[in-house]
Order: structure tokens, then sequence, then C-alpha cells
């Protein structure tokens, strides 16, 4: 405003200027130089007395004042403003820490009128004590009766229990619903018996009033823990929704019970005070012991339902592995937060800010309706078909429900944070006022909704997509080579699943972030013009990135291998891990890794597609009947057949081919069988071991290698003696086998 104001001032300055410097302009027809002069002067007069009403600063330029850059401009002002008076906040708040600590006496006299206020025998009515009693008598009666109702039922109640179990399904959601209506039949019993007792309470005086207040306390209280015995159900284990043993569920809730009736009565007894007009500092005295009561009260529960805590956020953590983070450190975590909101409530009492009250009450409801939430999603995601255990065996990929249950958490959460966030910032911290927030989050929201549908279109995206995906297999190099494990290659669509996956991810998290930066007022047109120009850069001084990227592009679309395939690129022979936009993982037999760029991959040669033939040879005896060993051999190759595990791999039976070569004294057979890609190394196994075992009672002798050894005398022979015969002496040994 002040600016504004200056501006206007200088306007008119500069204009005067022009004016005089300017002839004169003729005055109206009518009208004398001297009027229409005076005229003018009582209009600047009032403009100048407004912008003094409205606070801006009314100069007149200074004739001695320097002209500046020659264009007589007067100089700019300096504004001064002087320094905040007074002591510093924290000082403020001591001082009224101080007038609180000296209010308990007369906190002490304000309990003490509410008592004499209650004692009203000498208006006929009832003394404090006989009225307090028969307060008492009236909540055990509605507790006793609630109790009576819920015993009387009980038959029933453990009937709907044992069918309300997750492995029941969605039927057992009806047998929830059953139970939680017959426990509402107690919270009935307690309003019936709360309001006959109130029908004796409604003559308008204090003791009415009072009495009205603590049965709406009774059946809030009651209303309360019939919430939390829906979740823990601490006398029906089947029925329970949280992971709890029975012990800890039924400790929890007496204890729960007990803080609950406790933070009750403090807010009957305070809303009294209240009404009683009792002083700001001895109200400020009452919260302050009321707070510190209640954070003991807290404080009991957190640490003697650790255990059951634990035990109920470590069940949670499948799915909201930030509630298994909680559980985990229960104590420091939760002790952490009660004894922050304790010390913002005593010091939204002391600063005499009562919205802090109302701030750190919705924040503690919210947290707790989350944890509950929470429960009761996963408690209805397991009687679905889920990944967790429940109507159906457990799994370690996400389903349909899990999936919607994600993203309605995310939503829920994110809810949650917006309205802490907006509490804490405008009416705790007052870091911005309610109009001031509005403005900030008005376009915060359509980027913030635009960013969760992308969210949620990338879940069910993923969530389609993952039964295509090709999961790392064992070590399918020693399955073909050396038959330790059999190993199915990925199909062509889940190899190309991995590049599909992360280009959807792009343009998904690109399309949001476009929308989400012009709903913030942001021209995304520069940016997507400087994106182009950055990528022709790149394009143009990376020709070796692009290269690769375009061989593997082709490479996928000639289908020329597929993860867990073994293939042989020249360079390098392995086992297809897995690949990126620009190379290739190759795990060799050894269990090397071999990565190698798509433009250096070259010929590929797949040694895992459709079909291969294994052909090796072994060496048998010279006198070996050929027409026997390949009777035998067929023999063989029909037995394994039969076989189941061996049968679904055979395309072609073991057999003979025929003799390959003829070395020494060996027959050099060739054996040979066709099978699916995989496991041939184990079928090869089979018929040698076959072999080894059936050959010999046939009478078919393995070839024996063996070194011919001659011995002759250097003397020459004697008359009429004979000449020693050649000796030869074999050493025995069993053949090798050659792989062919």
């Amino acid at each position: 405003m002040q600016l504004r104001a200056l501006v206007l001032v200088l306007g008119i300055i500069v204009g005067a200027g022009e004016l005089r410097a300017q002839p004169a302009p003729p005055p109206p027809a009518g009208m004398t130089q001297q009027q229409f002069d005076m005229l003018v002067d009582a209009i600047s007069k009032s403009v100048v007395e407004k912008i003094k009403a409205e606070g801006g600063p009314a100069t007149t330029p200074d004739p001695a004042a320097k002209p500046k850059s020659g264009k007589g401009a007067p100089p700019p002002q300096i504004i001064r403003t002087p320094p905040k008076q007074g002591p510093g906040e924290f000082v403020v708040f001591l001082q009224n820490f101080g007038r609180a600590i000296a209010a308990f006496p007369v906190l002490g006299h304000q309990l003490a009128v509410l008592v004499s206020d209650l004692h009203q025998r000498s208006t006929g009515g009832l003394g404090a004590g006989a009225f307090i009693i028969i307060l008492g008598l009236v909540g055990a009666a509605a507790v006793t009766a609630e109790r009576a109702l819920r015993l009387l039922l009980g038959r029933a109640r453990r009937h709907l229990a044992t069918r309300a179990g997750p492995e029941h399904g969605l039927s057992s959601l009806a047998n929830l619903a059953a139970l939680v209506a017959l426990d509402a039949v107690g919270l009935l019993a307690v309003w019936l018996v709360c309001n006959a007792a109130g029908a004796w309470f409604s003559s308008g005086t204090v003791q009415d009033t009072f009495a009205e207040a603590v049965f709406a306390g009774i059946f809030a209280w009651r209303l309360y823990m019939l919430m939390i015995r829906v979740v823990l159900q601490p006398d029906m284990q089947p029925a329970r929704l949280c992971d709890i043993d029975s012990d800890r569920a039924r400790t929890m809730y007496r204890q729960i019970a007990t803080v609950m009736l406790m933070i009750i009565a403090g807010r009957i007894v305070g809303s009294v005070l209240v009404s009683m007009g009792t002083p700001p500092d001895a109200f400020a005295a009452y919260q302050i012991v009321g707070t510190t009561v209640t954070l003991a009260a807290l404080l009991w529960i957190v640490f003697g339902s650790r255990e059951a805590a634990r035990q109920w956020l470590g069940g949670l953590a499948t799915a909201a592995p930030l509630t298994g983070v909680i559980g985990r450190h229960w104590l420091g975590v939760a002790t952490s937060f009660f004894v922050a909101l304790a010390a913002t409530q005593i010091y939204s009492a002391v600063s005499g800010r009562a919205q802090v009250g109302g701030a750190i009450l919705l924040t503690l409801s919210l947290v707790i309706g989350l944890l509950v939430f929470e429960t009761l999603m996963q408690a209805f995601v397991r009687r679905l078909d889920s990944f967790l255990p429940g109507s159906t065996p457990a799994s370690d990929r996400p389903k349909l429900p899990d999936v919607v249950a994600r993203c309605v958490r995310v939503a829920v959460f994110i809810g949650v944070a917006v309205t802490v966030a907006e509490m804490w910032v405008v009416e705790v911290l007052a870091l911005a006022s309610p109009d001031q927030w509005e403005q900030i989050t008005r376009s915060s929201r359509t980027a913030g909704v635009t960013l969760f549908l992308a969210y949620v279109l990338w879940e069910f995206f993923k969530h389609a997509t993952d039964p295509y995906m090709a999961h790392k297999p064992k070590d399918a190099a020693a399955a073909i080579l050396d038959g330790d494990a059999a190993s199915t290659p990925a199909s062509r669509l889940s190899t190309m699943m991995p590049l599909l996956r992360v280009a959807v991810a792009i343009l998904i998290v690109f399309i949001a972030v476009m929308i989400a930066l012009e709903d913030f007022g942001i021209n995304v047109l520069p940016l997507l013009a400087g994106a182009s120009i950055f990528g022709i850069a790149i394009s143009f001084g990376s020709q070796t990135l692009v290269r690769d990227i375009v061989s593997g592009i082709f490479y996928l679309t000639d289908d020329a291998f597929r993860v867990g395939e073994y293939i042989d690129c020249g360079r390098a022979k392995g086992t297809v891990e897995g690949f990126t936009l620009r190379s290739i993982k190759l795990r060799h037999q050894n269990g090397q890794v071999h990565t190698i760029p798509f433009g250096q991959l070259g010929q590929i040669t797949n040694f895992s597609r459709d079909w291969l033939t294994v052909k090796f040879n072994l060496r048998f005896a010279r006198d070996t009947d050929i027409e026997k060993l390949r009777k035998a051999a067929k023999k063989i190759g029909q037995d394994m057949l039969e076989v189941p595990e061996i049968k679904s791999e055979i395309l072609a039976p073991f057999k003979m081919q025929g003799v390959a070569d003829i070395i020494d004294n060996a027959l050099l057979i060739r054996f040979k069988f066709t099978a699916r890609p995989g496991n041939p190394a184990m079928i090869q196994r089979e018929a040698v071991k076959r072999m080894f075992k059936t050959f010999p009672g046939l009478g078919i002798e393995f070839a024996k290698e063996g070194a011919t050894v001659i011995l002759q005398s250097t003397a020459a022979p004697s008359e009429g003696a004979e000449a020693v015969p050649a000796v030869a002496a074999n050493r025995d040994a069993p053949a090798p086998v050659a792989a062919g």
C-alpha cells in the first residue's frame, strides 16, 4: 500500500512539473483562470489528504535534492521499521507458566466450589457424597447390564465367532457383522440405563447438569470400547482381527478401558470448570495436571502392552511395512509421540491457545484411526483372493484386492497427512492464515490428484504385467551343460516386459509431472523444447550408445534370445540373466557374469530354442556284436520312456547311431537322442548309467586301455633253441567316454 501511494505521489509531482513546463491550458467555458486554478489546488489537496489517511508518505519534492540520472526524480526514501518491543515468546511462556503454577490454590478453591455446588441438601436435594454414590451406582448398573447381556448371548456369539475367521472367506464378514450387532445390544442397554437415570435429574440444577454430562460420558466410553472390542475381541480369538494372543489382548483391552475412562472423566470435570467461569490461569493449572496424568496413563499402556503392540503391528507389516518398523521400535516411537503431544497440550494450556488442544485431539484420533483402518482393511482383504494368508494360501505376489487396498491405503494416508498438516500449520504454529492455506493448496490439490491417479495407473499396470515378468532362473547353463538343474526359458513377452515396464513408467511419470507443473502455473512448453534439444544433442554426441540401443531393439524384435536361455555370441557364452536398454548380462556356467553392449554382440547361437540333439561316443571291445549292441541300446531307450520325468523331456528316444571309428583295440560307437532344451545332461547320464548296468550281463564289454610290450633277447639264440615269443602285457582300465 505504501509503495502504491509513493508511486501515485511521484506521478502527481512529475505530472505537475510537465504541466508547469507547458503553457497553461485555457479554462473551461464559464470559468475564469483564477477559479480553475483554485479547483485544481483543491483537488490536489484532497488527494494528498486521502493518501495521508491511508498511511502513504505525503512528501513534497525538495528543491535542493539532486536529480537522479538527470531525470528529475527524487532520491528513494529509506523506511525504517522499529524493532519489536517487549519480551520474547519463550519468556512470555515462562511467565504464563509461572502464573499457572501460582494459580493452583485458585484451582483448589474452584474444585471446592464445585463440590459445594453439588451439595444441595439444604434445598431439598442430595448431598454431594450421596450424589456421587448414585452416579457410581448408575455407571456400575450400565456396565453390569452390558456384561450380563454379553454373557446371555455368549452361545450365539461363540457360534458366530467360530465362523468369522479369514479362512471362511466372504461369508465370515456376515458373521462378523452379526457379532458386532450382538455386542451393540449391550451398548443399547447402557443407553437405556443412562437415559432412565437421567430422567431423575431433569430439574435444571447443578447436580442435574453434572449428571447429564456423566451419563453422556459413560455412553461415549462404552461406545469407544465397542469399537476396540471389534478389533481385539479379548474373549473370542477366532473373530480377532489383529494378530495378538488372547492373554495379551485381554490385558490391552483392560488397560485401554481404564485410560479411556480417566480421559472422559477429566474432560467432564474440565467442561464443568469452564461453565463455572474458572479463571484462565486456574484452568491452565488444571490442564497441566490433567495432561500429566493422561501422559502417565498412556505410557502405562505403552510399556504394559508392548508385546501386544509388537504382535499387532508386526502382523500388519506384510502389507504395510511402516507398521512393522513402528512395531520393532514401539517403545521409542510411542513414547516420543505421546510426550510430544503432552508437551504441546501443556503449551496450548499455558499460552491460552485453545485451538491447539483441538489439533492435538484430532492428531491422536487420526493416528489411532489409521491403525484401526489398516487392521480392518487387512482383515477384509484376507477374506478375499489375497497374497495374505486367509481364505486362500499365501502368495509371494500381490493380487488384485491387494492392489486396490494399497491404492486406498495411500489415498487415506494422504488425506490424513493433509488434514494434520493443515491443523498444525494453521491452528497450532500459525504459520499461515486459513486464506493463505487455501491459496497455497488450491493448485496443489489438482497436482496431488494427478500424481495419485498416475500412481494408481502404474499399480494396476504393474499388477497386470506381473504374470509375464521373467524371474531369475536357476543356473540354466549348468542345467544344459552339466545337468544339475532344470530350467525353463522365459517367453518372448516375459523377455520384453522389463523394457515395456520401463517405457510405460517413464511415460506415466513424464505426463503426470507435466500436468502437475501446469497445475502449479508453470509453462511446460520451454521444458519440452529444452528436453527435445537436449535429446538431439545426446543422440549426436553418443552415437555408440544409440547404436547399442537400436541394436538391442532389433535383437528383441528378431526374438534372438530370451531370459533364461543359453546363448553363444562369440565373445562369451552363458545364460541370459537380464538386459537393459544398452547391454545384456550373461551368466557363465562357472559363475562369471559377462556384460556385453548390444552393439558388440554380433552373431548369436541359441542352445535353448525348440529342441536339441545330443550325440556322444563310447568305446567297446573290437569283438563286440554290433547288432546285439544296437538292440540293447534301443531297449534302454524304450525303458527310459517309461520314466515320467524323462518321457516328458525326450522327443526322439535314445539309440545307437553306428560305428564312428575303429581305433587301436576298440570300436568307437556313437549314440544319440533328441530332447527339449533345459536338461539333456540328465538324460545322457541316465542312459550311460543303464548301459554300464545292463551291458555286462549281455556279454557286451567296454574297451580297455592297454599297451603291448615286446620282450626279445639281445643275444643270438643258441643252436636248436626256440625264439622267445613276444609277450603282450595289458593294463586294464575303463575306456573314457568321449562326448560328441
